[in-house]
């Protein structure tokens, strides 16, 4: 699949998911690597990291993804040779997307362990992770019973109970503003992340903030399943991150839409849960309360202070 294809991809949401943007995006950088003339380093990063920046602006919200191509571009900034560049991009590029699935695996074991036999969970969004954890508990023995939601207006709801469904796991869908109403017989909320802030804030598919705070009124517990690379180091200088909206198109044909002179189509994709709003977040190095995000940014993501200043891409003038 080509670059633009890729990022297209992306930013209409055919390839859904924090974690399968990113590796898309490393797959995609790695492939356009291999189409690039042999050339002068100069050259050859200038390249990659137009290719980066394209890919990069498809979806603001997900950090996973700058996180991501931050990662696999980093290997190109210490080389000599613009061949030497491309081997290294390359390596890191396949350490990024095996470990990335790895990370999926690790979760999955970590998070059964924090779901009981006879446990009803409920669930919000198509999480990669939130799932994996869910089938493993399924896998392992345990008992359990899912509800949800349909995750309007993109209906992501409809791929979660799929893989719900062949996996043999007992489901409820339910609309999203029936979330609130079944509290009550919800013993655990397990939900994804597209980014986790520095004070443990989590960012994902809109309505989780609701949800949340529902569980937070019912005394039900909130576990969020995040690869590490979905931490936003940036966010320790006080930088927000971006919540996207989205066309309005999603909401109402266009048709329909136009004849409508007094209304304003509003689309957020994204919302964000208050720390104290969630009990958990499991990742593959292990569960923590939010309060210790900081350590995951700090010890896991290796960034160190004077790198918070500088753009996930990096320009030949930084180069200098």
């Amino acid at each position: 699949m080509s670059l633009t294809q890729t990022a297209e991809d992306i930013r209409e949401m055919r390839i859904r998911g924090a974690g399968r943007i990113a590796r898309a995006a490393v797959e995609a950088l790695r492939e356009y690597a291999d189409t690039l003339p042999d050339s002068d380093l100069a050259t050859f990063r200038e390249q990659m990291y137009g290719a980066a920046e394209l890919l990069g602006d498809t979806r603001p919200t997900a950090v996973s993804l700058p996180n991501a191509i931050r990662y696999v571009l980093s290997a190109i900034e210490r080389a000599e040779t613009a061949t030497d560049a491309r081997s290294a991009f390359h390596a890191r590029a396949d350490t990024f997307i095996r470990s990335s699935l790895h990370a999926v695996r690790e979760i999955a074991e970590i998070g059964a362990r924090h779901i009981s036999d006879g446990d009803v969970i409920l669930t919000h969004c198509n999480s990669e992770a939130a799932l994996a954890c869910i089938i493993e508990a399924h896998r392992s023995g345990k008992e359990i019973e899912v509800f949800a939601t349909e995750v309007r207006p993109r209906n992501q709801g409809r791929i979660t109970i799929r893989t719900l469904d062949d996996a043999g796991i007992k489901t409820n869908f339910i609309v999203d503003s029936a979330a609130r109403h079944f509290m009550k017989e919800i013993d655990l909320v397990l939900v994804g992340a597209d980014a986790v802030t520095v004070n443990g804030a989590v960012v994902n598919k809109i309505g989780t903030s609701q949800i949340a705070l529902a569980a937070h009124e019912a005394r039900t517990n909130v576990v969020v399943a995040a690869e590490t690379y979905k931490f936003a180091p940036r966010t320790i200088l006080g930088e927000l991150i971006q919540i996207e909206e989205r066309e309005g198109d999603e909401l109402l044909p266009p048709e329909f839409a136009a004849t409508l002179r007094n209304v304003t189509l509003r689309n957020p994709a994204f919302d964000v849960t208050p720390p104290e709003y969630v009990d958990l977040i499991v990742t593959e190095v292990g569960a923590i309360p939010p309060q210790l995000a900081y350590i995951i940014i700090r010890e896991y993501l290796g960034w160190e202070i004077d790198e918070f200043q500088k753009p996930f891409v990096i320009s030949e003038q930084d180069q200098e």
